[in-house]
């Protein structure tokens, strides 16, 4: 029975471990948020319910050797790492308790279409990147654009710094992929009602 559901042996990295002289140690990559939530924010992070992420995220370490180990233990076949204690897989409550993230209530997904991108991102965030790649806008441009929020910001610019660190979480944590430079404002659409979004899933 286990011989029929590991059917992938020959396409599975570990095949590729075995051979090689040396340990493989797989290259991560996570992208740390620039520092602490601004406490001007605070209140708007709880709201969306990623006041916890924000904060547990920050300065994150990998070890990529354990990385690297889970990886060659991943059956794709079960979903599962088979460790010499037995199985294992990550749960949805698992994610739960480490991000802090609600899993009950409207599920969070879907596309986004807009004409006009650049007016959605002016409305938003109160700049406009000077490429927008079909609404997709350049993580390093959100960072240079909202460095750090000053005492006397006024509360239009405290909502636009909240949106921008909402979007450095989602695709440094929530969403990464290997893009790794770009997120895309249809997280901001579905996430401008501060009290509404933090009852979704």
């Amino acid at each position: 029975m286990t011989r029929q559901l590991i059917r992938l042996d020959d396409k599975h990295i570990s095949i590729n471990q075995m051979q090689i002289p040396v340990d493989r140690v797989l290259q991560c990559f996570i992208r740390n948020l620039p520092g602490p939530p601004s406490p001007l924010i605070e209140n708007y992070l709880r709201e969306v319910g990623f006041w916890h992420v924000a904060n547990i995220g920050r300065g994150c370490k990998l070890d990529l050797k354990l990385i690297s180990t889970f990886v060659e233990r991943w059956r794709p076949e079960t979903h599962t790492f088979h460790i010499p204690c037995g199985k294992c897989t990550i749960t949805l409550e698992d994610v739960q308790l480490q991000l802090g993230l609600s899993v009950d209530g409207s599920v969070l997904t879907g596309s986004a279409q807009s004409v006009d991108w650049g007016a959605i991102c002016y409305d938003l965030l109160g700049a406009i990147p000077d490429n927008i790649y079909g609404g997709w806008i350049d993580m390093s441009w959100l960072r240079e654009t909202f460095p750090v929020l000053g005492d006397d910001s006024i509360e239009v610019q405290i909502v636009q710094y909240a949106w921008a660190y909402i979007l450095q979480i989602v695709r440094g944590y929530l969403m990464p992929d290997k893009s790794r430079n770009f997120v895309h404002l249809r997280w901001l659409l579905k996430l401008i009602d501060f009290r509404a979004a933090g009852e979704l899933s």
